[in-house]
């Protein structure tokens, strides 16, 4: 099996420039022009391994997502593929890693929304133009998890209880600027409530404080928090997808939980380095489109909670374009600020 792993992190050092909104959509937007390259360049690739960069701990959705799918492309492409995690700072230090590797089709990141989100929060050692898009993986929709001892049973009564006690309601999250802090500061500005968000340092604290009621809620993937759903040791209040999710069909979405318009979720998706040469990058979108289709990879994301995705490289751009001006505007109404 041409599939490997191996650990490692550290630190970088941020410039004293912030990238505004507009050169962030702006940059997205010619993200997928920017892998140019001639044919030549990739006649012969890929003729060493391959390494993909995944800005997370081992064991979380994107870590997980990425190696059921490079498991499978490892013997289509005939080559080594080198799962390399490179965890901290909200996914920014893997990032700028991939960001100023060679863009020889050798060295690719995967990611979570928190890449564009990053750009409206810190200052970075790289650019939205050092990446280009590759394509997008997998959704992972997220569930509302709420504490076993907090006295609701439903999204209107977690509302009401939020109203008349404000302020005491916490949200977890994995990081200041992670999909599920904005998640959770999107529903408190729908709702007109407020809450206090808590970061924590992966996903293990978090339900480990949420099943002992230290911190009231979370909008999580389903695959560790629903275990102890069944244990009625916490509580699923609703389903932040268009649907209700297949394997829990007594959960309602948000919408039917009476938030019209609340659809939202984080995704795992693949990018380059800027100028990597355009065949490889098809091909690789080509290649990983096909794989996340095949029955067995189905059923694995499921399992974990995960939906394939795959499709075009514009597509992937053009998703990260609404989604940066979607948390971007999180961001500013909920008046989110980063040490």
């Amino acid at each position: 099996m041409a599939y490997a792993s191996k650990p490692g992190a550290r630190r970088l050092a941020a410039p004293p420039r912030r990238h505004t909104l507009k050169t962030l959509l702006c940059a997205v937007l010619a993200m997928a022009g920017l892998a140019a390259g001639s044919a030549h360049a990739a006649d012969d690739w890929p003729s060493k391994p391959i390494k993909i960069i995944v800005p997370y701990t081992p064991g979380g959705s994107t870590d997980i997502v990425t190696r059921i799918v490079m498991e499978k492309l490892g013997p289509r492409l005939k080559q080594t593929i080198v799962v390399e995690n490179r965890p901290g700072a909200n996914s920014s230090v893997g990032s700028a890693i991939a960001a100023k590797a060679e863009p020889d089709g050798y060295t690719f990141l995967s990611m979570l929304p928190a890449y564009i989100i990053n750009f409206h929060l810190y200052k970075l050692t790289y650019s939205p133009a050092d990446l280009t898009p590759v394509v997008q993986m997998a959704d992972l929709p997220l569930f509302l998890f709420v504490a076993n001892d907090l006295p609701v049973k439903t999204v209107a009564d977690l509302v009401a209880y939020a109203r008349k006690n404000p302020d005491k309601l916490t949200y977890a999250s994995s990081g200041n600027g992670s999909s599920a802090h904005l998640t959770g500061a999107d529903f408190a500005l729908q709702n007109k409530i407020t809450m206090t968000h808590v970061a924590y340092k992966g996903s293990a604290p978090i339900l480990t404080d949420l099943l002992g009621g230290r911190v009231s809620m979370v909008f999580d993937p389903i695959l560790v928090p629903m275990q102890y759903v069944k244990q009625n040791r916490l509580k699923a209040l609703a389903f932040t997808g268009k649907e209700r999710w297949p394997t829990e069909p007594g959960i309602p979405t948000m919408e039917e939980a009476g938030l019209p318009g609340f659809v939202t979720g984080s995704w795992a998706g693949l990018m380059a380095p800027a100028n990597t040469p355009k065949p490889i990058i098809e091909r690789m979108a080509r290649e990983i489109s096909e794989i996340v289709k095949e029955p067995d990879v189905r059923q694995k994301f499921l399992d974990a909670g995960f939906l394939p995705a795959g499709g075009t490289t514009g597509q992937f751009a053009a998703l990260m374009e609404k989604d940066s001006a979607r948390y971007a505007e999180i961001i500013k109404q909920a008046r989110i600020t980063v040490n």
